[in-house]
């Protein structure tokens, strides 16, 4: 090597860029562990409740303020905040880690299939403005491609086989050009519901809408809408989250083993 490469002693231009880079990667990992508990923490205790320590300057991130989509508020990360839901549901057990056995109507409990998050109360919005998902008798602009089947008129089955409405009209993400849920008109008590398209199956020759996450009768639990033309952050998380819970407790059936 050169003698120009030589600092001191046996430190050279190789010891340098060496501890340079450990000492790069060494705050890099440091800065991710603060950054990735911006939520989430601190950790309460399984079997208390108890909050447990944050992990001290290394892994606990500076409050930062975002702004949120569209400029319509800001929010301060970490806050230390909780979450508020009283979920229904019991612990199955003392130690650590044991399911949760709802209370009542697991479909609606929050737990397990049926889980949702707490999102902000507002619609998801176009970066021009206005929702992004609403049905097609707002979305004027948009139509049901030629060929493709138009659900519009169908009858709607439950997993029992029973029909529980009609689809009334379709919701479409404008931004991404697709459906994303089905307006059921229920046949019991005449009100709309929402469907997510990804848990509904269309039978065009027999012009039936199927659905094998819930029973017709179960239409209408659904979660209800503020607004009729729209559906926020925190509707789609409950929605979603009904027709999720029925896929394990629609019935009794579904809680036994498969085997």
């Amino acid at each position: 090597m050169p003698h120009n490469a030589f600092f001191a002693g046996t430190f050279d231009l190789t010891s340098l860029v060496f501890g340079s880079f450990v000492l790069f990667f060494a705050g890099l990992l440091i800065y991710l562990r603060r950054e990735d508990r911006r939520e989430g923490y601190p950790l309460e205790d399984d079997v208390t409740g108890r909050t447990e320590a944050l992990g001290g300057l290394f892994f606990t991130a500076q409050p930062k303020s975002f702004i949120l989509d569209g400029g319509r508020a800001t929010v301060l990360k970490p806050n230390s905040a909780r979450d508020s839901r009283d979920i229904a549901a019991d612990r199955t057990s003392a130690a650590p880690g044991s399911p949760l056995k709802p209370r009542g109507d697991g479909m609606t409990a929050g737990i397990g299939p049926g889980a949702f998050a707490q999102r902000a109360r507002a619609p998801d919005m176009m970066s021009h403005g206005g929702p992004k998902i609403v049905p097609l008798r707002v979305a004027t602009d948009f139509s049901i491609a030629k060929g493709d089947a138009d659900p519009r008129g169908m009858s709607v089955t439950g997993a029992d086989g029973v029909v529980a409405g009609v689809v009334g009209d379709v919701w479409v993400d404008k931004a991404e050009v697709m459906i994303r849920y089905l307006e059921v008109k229920l046949s019991a008590t005449a009100q709309s519901v929402l469907l997510p398209m990804t848990m509904a199956v269309i039978h065009k020759g027999r012009g039936v809408v199927k659905v094998d996450a819930i029973l017709a009768s179960q239409f209408a639990g659904v979660p209800k809408l503020s607004s009729p033309n729209q559906i926020t952050l925190d509707e789609e998380e409950r929605v979603v989250a009904y027709y999720g819970g029925g896929y394990l407790y629609a019935t009794p059936a579904r809680l036994e083993p498969l085997i």
